[in-house]
């Protein structure tokens, strides 16, 4: 597994909190679509977004109309930026990892994004990317630059997964066990890492992630929803799991933490279901 340093973090003058903090999940846009330099500069950016799992993660900026692309909860975009890797172990958690840092080093590029796994027309999405045997296209996103109004969908789609909320600290993160939750006050150094964990995006915001801290070791577990599992996504909410990793380890290093993430499950009493998924090693 590979370290994640402070030179990986971000591409901008802006602190990645920051850039947290400021980015939403985009459905409308201004319709004014993205030029080829900055179709260029956008897969230099995706080829940066390199994942602690050391799995290989294609992109490719695809053409909405040349391809026929569309989804039904996206308007004003055509352009879209799509992921594809071998299915191999952890590649939902790897591919989840890379395509948030995309998106947020897309949003200080001035772009906006949504991940997206099932509102699109899959069949021609996978087409586009050439997919070849073993492979899949897990999730994609439109990108563009987002509009001076949210459509009337959008703020529909928004209020319905609340998705300007998100659990409190003490829900999500705990301390040596599942009985002692965390809270920021005693998390200490730590409070301020958890907090980007907690604002993470996820599909329709679930917030499926779990961390438990237990020295300079924070393990992640899976509280999983049904119906998040499909044969051509895998599973989605690992891609969630991928997405927080991502926020922790681009937050810890930062702050100057450099972070190594190993599978090596501690073996903690959880809750039925709750699955181990990873530690991250400070």
């Amino acid at each position: 597994m590979q370290h994640i340093r402070e030179s990986d973090v971000k591409m901008g003058n802006k602190s990645i909190n920051e850039t947290i903090k400021e980015r939403r999940s985009v459905r409308t846009f201004d319709g004014k679509g993205v030029s080829e330099e900055e179709k260029a500069q956008l897969i230099k950016t995706a080829e940066e977004a390199v994942n602690p799992y050391g799995i290989d993660v294609e992109t490719r900026v695809l053409d909405a109309g040349e391809h026929g692309l569309k989804s039904p909860v996206i308007a004003g975009a055509d352009t879209y930026v799509a992921m594809k890797l071998e299915r191999q172990p952890h590649f939902e958690e790897a591919l989840g990892y890379s395509f948030e840092k995309f998106c947020l080093d897309a949003w200080e590029l001035g772009f906006g994004t949504t991940i997206i796994g099932g509102t699109m027309n899959r069949p021609a999405f996978e087409d586009a990317m050439a997919l070849e045997d073993g492979q899949l296209m897990p999730v994609v996103t439109p990108i563009g630059r987002v509009a001076k109004r949210m459509s009337i969908k959008e703020v529909a789609m928004r209020k319905g997964v609340g998705a300007d909320k998100r659990r409190a600290f003490g829900d999500l993160f705990f301390s040596e066990s599942f009985e002692r939750p965390l809270t920021a006050g005693d998390a200490g150094e730590l409070a301020e890492i958890l907090e980007m964990v907690r604002l993470a995006p996820s599909a329709v915001n679930k917030q499926p992630w779990r961390l438990v801290v237990s020295g300079n070791k924070v393990h992640f577990y899976l509280k999983p929803d049904k119906g998040f599992v499909s044969d051509s996504v895998g599973d989605m909410q690992k891609i969630d799991m991928g997405i927080a990793i991502c926020h922790f380890c681009l937050a810890a290093a930062e702050k100057g933490m450099e972070t190594k993430l190993e599978i090596a499950d501690p073996g903690l009493e959880t809750a039925a279901g709750t699955e181990y998924i990873a530690t991250i090693v400070l």
